[in-house]
């Protein structure tokens, strides 16, 4: 089998040896110049050690029907695109470092057989033939090296991922644990998580779809998306992320309750079946609530009540009194303040606080009505 170093003229050894340390030291230094080359003692020797592999290599070759590299050498460079991949740099970076060793190795191997004896257009055309095909194998060396790199670290990326997912649905875990496990993927911290449930075929799109901001559990009858608190997991962004996949989205509560906030999505979906616009548990809390889902009435409570909590308590307790009394008896205040023992003005002045706090909510009949149900639940004897 012919190669294009075979017909390299069989002196090219012999004139280039004693330039083979300069050669080295300018294209290493062509190398770690260029656009996006990487920095730092270690990059340096890595890439003079790649570069006096190769060229010793080049020069050995010189007249041979030998592979270009040999399973040692060709080690060398899968290893050298593995270290790419691993600092985060794609293969153009290395692809336009061999093309500049190209070029440099090409004109130092004319100069270098100029200076012996002149050199003919034949032998300029076979060493420029040679030089790309050398340079060729090493790209594809480099790139099998960037690309295998990359295959392990999206297996463990997945991995990883996995484990966040399950620790978050298992619940449970210690703070440390899932720390430790949520900065594995890149994730500063874990707060709120809000839970969205996929048919099972929707799996690995959420997966591409949200990225870096949600982990995704497989079930086999479902798929759960849990998403980190942030812009991508806000009602408005999911509204359109999700429209036609038929999703349901489970209420946004802090990590530790993740499997109560699963639980309550998956309630929903035993209500309601979803459909091109996902279905939101927080718009069902009420009729879960009633129908004996444990986990429903704490969390609508929290929300209704949340405007109230930088109220003394003494003060929160006296509103809430009065705030369930006006709505059994319909916004009567005089009912009110017989009821509670109160003059009238001190009826006013409650509902005209509240009003301030709880804004609309106080005409909506919905929220009347959910307010009503959590302020009964909360007045109940324990």
């Amino acid at each position: 089998m012919n190669t294009p170093w075979q017909n390299l003229p069989t002196d090219l050894a012999v004139a280039m040896r004693p330039r083979l340390p300069a050669a080295v030291r300018a294209i290493a230094t062509a190398v770690r110049e260029s656009p996006g080359a990487g920095a730092g003692e270690k990059f340096e020797r890595d890439v003079r050690t790649a570069v006096k592999v190769a060229l010793d290599r080049f020069l050995d070759l010189a007249g041979t029907r030998e592979p270009a590299l040999p399973p040692r050498i060709r080690e060398v460079f899968v290893a050298l695109g593995a270290a790419e991949a691993r600092e985060n740099r794609g293969p153009e970076t290395l692809l336009a470092s061999l093309r500049i060793a190209s070029r440099l190795l090409l004109r130092t191997a004319t100069e270098a057989l100029g200076e012996l004896r002149p050199v003919s257009v034949a032998e300029v055309i076979d060493l420029s033939d040679a030089t790309s095909a050398f340079i060729d194998e090493l790209a594809t060396a480099c790139t099998d090296g960037l690309a295998r790199q990359l295959r392990e670290q999206a297996g463990e990326g997945d991995r990883r991922r996995r484990q966040v997912a399950d620790l978050l649905l298992t619940g449970g875990s210690s703070p440390e644990v899932v720390r430790e496990a949520a900065a594995g993927i890149g994730w500063p911290g874990v707060d709120t998580v809000v839970p969205v449930l996929l048919p099972p075929d929707q799996a690995r799109d959420a997966r591409f779809r949200f990225g870096a901001d949600g982990v995704v559990a497989e079930r086999g009858r479902d798929a759960v998306l849990l998403l980190r608190a942030g812009p991508r997991s806000e009602r408005a962004a999911l509204t359109g992320a999700l429209h036609g996949r038929e999703a349901v989205v489970g209420p946004a509560l802090h990590w530790t309750e993740a499997p109560q906030a699963v639980r309550l999505a998956e309630r929903t979906a035993e209500l309601v079946t979803p459909g091109a616009e996902p279905v939101f548990a927080d718009d069902h809390f009420a009729v879960l609530a009633l129908r004996g889902e444990p986990a429903a009435l704490p969390v609508l409570t929290a929300r209704r009540l949340a405007p109230l909590a930088g109220l003394r308590a003494g003060q929160r307790e006296a509103f809430l009194v009065t705030l369930e009394s006006w709505l059994r008896h319909w916004g009567s205040r005089s009912a009110v303040a017989a009821e509670l023992f109160v003059h009238p003005q001190t009826v006013s002045y409650r509902l005209n606080r509240l009003r301030e706090l709880l804004g609309d909510d106080l005409d909506d009949p919905r929220a009347r009505f959910e307010l009503l149900l959590v302020l009964t639940y909360q007045s109940r004897p324990a």
